[in-house]
């Protein structure tokens, strides 16, 4: 079922895809906000909330162009505000087959995301947890760019190569999705990979650190999720 009162008029490049929970910590959302905040709705990115993602997006005083779900969790009070303000709903049955940000991901992609920002999804359930992380790598997204900036960390979906970036000494882990990731190489990690093979389930690509501020990931085949534990953490200047 879908309420189209106010679904996006045009296709955009980018997408905001809100998770619920809790937000990253003050400052680190900063880009991303000023970018959705554009005053230009053309401009702006398309921000798609799934489930309790409303809830988030509105504490965030985000302007939400579609909530995707089965709205088993965000709140009456946050689904009455948005019907108010003209936002487009797409309702699923609690009985589905995938989860409410696998829903709100294919969404955005269907309506002409080639790069998503996820926001949250790190709270609740350890099962969600691990499925919302696992999901970002799924072959349905094989031509979207997708981050996710979950608590403290920033997850990095690599397909063929990515920059990340970060502070020096900082800590990265490469984890192989959906089979197994082969031909890595990485430039600018301490513990340097050269056309090895990430198997899942192998910890061998855990607790890598970024030697500079930038590092590059590369693969020939697969797909990984590059974890960046403490990428949002504030400074000791910004705590100071």
């Amino acid at each position: 079922m879908s309420d189209r009162s106010r679904e996006p008029d045009r296709p955009r490049y980018r997408a905001v895809v809100l998770a619920g929970g809790e937000p990253p910590p003050p400052g680190s959302l900063d880009r991303v906000l000023a970018a959705v905040r554009d005053d230009d709705p053309a401009g702006r990115p398309l921000v798609v909330a799934a489930d309790s993602g409303l809830d988030l997006g509105l504490a965030l005083g985000l302007p939400i162009d579609l909530v995707v779900g089965d709205l088993d969790s965000a709140s009456p009070a946050g689904q009455a505000a948005a019907r108010r303000a003209g936002t487009a709903f797409e309702v699923h049955p609690v009985a589905k087959d995938a989860t409410d940000l696998e829903l709100a991901l294919l969404a955005a992609r269907d309506r002409g995301a080639r790069h998503v920002t996820v926001i949250g999804g790190g709270g609740g359930r350890h099962d969600h947890l691990i499925a919302n992380a696992l999901v970002l790598g799924v072959a349905d997204l094989d031509e979207v760019d997708v981050e996710a900036l979950v608590g403290t960390a920033r997850i990095t979906v690599v397909r063929a190569e990515a920059a990340l970036h970060g502070r020096p000494g900082s800590l990265c882990s490469l984890i192989p999705v959906g089979g197994v990731a082969r031909g890595v190489r990485t430039e600018g990690l301490r513990y340097a990979l050269d056309d090895d093979d990430l198997r899942p389930g192998s910890t061998r690509g855990i607790s890598n650190e970024l030697l500079g501020t930038v590092a590059r990931v590369t693969l020939a085949h697969g797909v990984l999720l590059a974890v960046q534990p403490d990428a949002l953490s504030p400074t000791p200047a910004e705590e100071a």
